[in-house]
Formats: C-alpha cells, structure tokens, sequence
C-alpha cells in the first residue's frame, strides 16, 4: 500500500503542475485493482499543441523536483503536440490536446476505475458561482 500512496502523491505533485499551466478536465484514477499494469493514471486536457508540450514539461519538471527526482522511463508523442504520455512505472500521465481522439484509446484502462481525489489548493467553482460572486 505505501508504493500505491507514493503514486498518488507523484499523481497530486503532477496535477497542480498541469493546473498551474491552464489545463482542464484534469481527472485521475486509480487502475492498480483491474489492471495491475500501474498504480495510476492521470490525464489532463490542453487548448493546443503548444499548451500540451509546456504541460508535460511543468509535470516532469515538478516530479523531478517535489518527488525524488522521479523521470519517466518512456515519453510518447513529444514531437506532434497532440498528445503526450508519460510513464513513471508505478503511475502513467497524458496530456492531450482537447480535440485529440488518441484520449479515447485509453479509455479501457479507466472507464471502470475509482477516481482520485487530487486535492487541487483552489476551489473548483461553476460558472453560475463565478457569475453570483461578480455581480
């Protein structure tokens, strides 16, 4: 269990470096039952390709500096800006343009898997709250 929280604390560590730098949808799940494969899986959602590359770089740099100089054993995808995955071993991140269909490929490994709280330091608020708060 303890290499299972270490994941998902790299998982927290890599999700406010790709808030940070504006990226949405920003879901993670735990795969370690049903897949065995890895630990976690975190994927986030960028406007454009450009958006994509400085997200995975923010996310490396982060787990390189505030998780024991953690570095992917692979990178997928760095040269189109489409999409980029990023294995850890233990955990698997992908950051991909919002109109990228490569997302759904993986969908299988989480469509079924409990999601992970990732505890982002600012509130998550509706448009209708933004909204009330302005007026």
């Amino acid at each position: 269990m303890p290499a299972v929280q270490d994941s998902i604390d790299a998982i927290r560590i890599a999700a406010a470096a790709a808030d940070r730098m504006k990226a949405t949808d920003l879901v993670a799940f735990d795969v370690t039952e049903p897949l065995a494969i890895t630990d976690a899986m975190l994927i986030a959602t960028a406007s454009n390709e450009r958006q994509v590359l400085a997200v995975a770089e923010e996310i490396e740099k982060d787990l390189y500096l505030k998780s024991g100089k953690r570095q992917p054993r692979s990178r997928e995808g760095l040269t189109e800006g489409q999409w980029v995955l990023l294995d850890y071993g233990d955990f698997v991140i992908h950051v991909m343009h919002q109109e990228s269909r490569d997302f759904y490929r993986l969908e299988r490994l989480w469509k079924d898997c409990p999601s992970i709280d990732l505890q982002l330091e600012h509130p998550e608020t509706s448009d209708e709250e933004t909204t009330e708060t302005a007026e």
